[in-house]
């Protein structure tokens, strides 16, 4: 049964409009955890009009009279199998409230995807005790741990060379060079944490709708004809780090241990001290079934440092200092299970 809310408060789902009221509830709420807000403008856009997000069922504004007070969503994408989570309020109620909500989607989503049950996601801030204390008594259970690592750049950053017999492929203008690089990245995420394999349609229709995001950002590397490893690249932490951004980096089992996962890294480093970024930010997971941690942390000379713990962000892995929470949700009504 969903918590009732005192009867001065009402709840809708929010609109684009609506951007600028949220981010200023969710920056508040960063700022009072970390010390700064660790989102922008932009992302809230990103977010709310996500095309794999219908905000008439899957997003929740709770207002006390004209003060927006709590924020609440849940989306999926592919079969839906795992699904993220995202919940903003200093309201006990109100968590509850939108938390109730969410968990009664994901049970509908189960059963619309023909799943027993579905893999919920949550994120806490490190320092959000009390947000993780709540989570745990819903039945969340850590699951892994990202690091932000951060390169800063002082001075010109001189390019790798390209590795023998390797053809570099710089953007993805058209739709056989979008292919490979959907290809590539779905065969080299398999099996990483809550990754879930999207249609081509799905994925590109997600890429052009961040606001962040170019094709021309996108690098493929061809052996013998044929992509075997991607670099994907946004300006999602241009705004308030001045820094480039490695979002995705994979390379294919058959071509690893040749070096382009270093190229790759390196060379992201030199065009982004030549364009007079600050430095360059990626994130690596912890339970990645591939060493990326320590490839990232054994070059010697780079000054790149795990500064926060963070999981998948409300979109692109955005969260700081955030351990990812699990719990599993069943379909046909929607309950907790485990």
């Amino acid at each position: 049964m969903t918590a009732v809310l005192p009867e001065t408060y009402t709840v809708r789902p929010p609109t684009k409009d609506d951007a600028e009221a949220v981010f200023g509830l969710v920056s508040a709420y960063d700022t009072a955890v970390l010390g700064f807000p660790d989102y922008t403008l932009d992302d809230m856009v990103d977010q709310l009009t996500d095309p794999g997000v219908e905000p008439t069922t899957d997003a929740w504004l709770v207002f006390d009279g004209d003060r927006l007070v709590g924020f609440g969503m849940v989306f999926g994408r592919g079969d839906h199998r795992h699904l993220d989570l995202d919940a903003v309020t200093t309201d006990p109620l109100v968590w509850r409230y939108l938390l109730d909500r969410i968990t009664h989607r994901a049970g509908e989503f189960a059963t619309q995807y023909g799943h027993p049950a579905v893999q919920l996601d949550a994120v806490a801030y490190r320092a959000d005790e009390a947000r993780r204390d709540r989570l745990a008594d819903d039945g969340f259970e850590p699951a892994t741990t990202y690091h932000r690592m951060r390169i800063d750049h002082v001075g010109p950053v001189s390019a790798p060379e390209v590795p023998a017999g390797v053809t570099v492929r710089r953007g993805a203008p058209d739709e056989d060079s979008q292919r490979a690089a959907h290809a590539v990245l779905t065969r080299t995420f398999e099996g990483q944490f809550a990754f879930t394999p999207r249609t081509f349609e799905e994925w590109r229709a997600a890429h052009e709708s961040q606001s962040s995001f170019d094709w021309s950002m996108t690098t493929l590397l061809e052996m013998e004809g044929r992509a075997v490893a991607l670099r994907e690249c946004t300006d999602q932490f241009v705004e308030d780090e001045d820094c480039g951004y490695i979002g995705r980096l994979g390379v294919l089992e058959e071509a690893r241990g040749k070096g382009l996962a270093t190229f790759l890294l390196r060379d992201q480093f030199a065009l982004d001290a030549a364009a007079g970024r600050t430095g360059t930010i990626l994130h690596v997971d912890t339970n990645n079934p591939t060493p990326a941690l320590g490839l990232d942390e054994r070059r010697p000379g780079d000054r790149l440092g795990t500064g926060v713990d963070q999981p998948p962000d409300r979109r692109q892995q955005r969260w700081a200092e955030r351990p990812n929470l699990v719990n599993r949700i069943a379909g046909a009504g929607g309950g907790r299970a485990g």
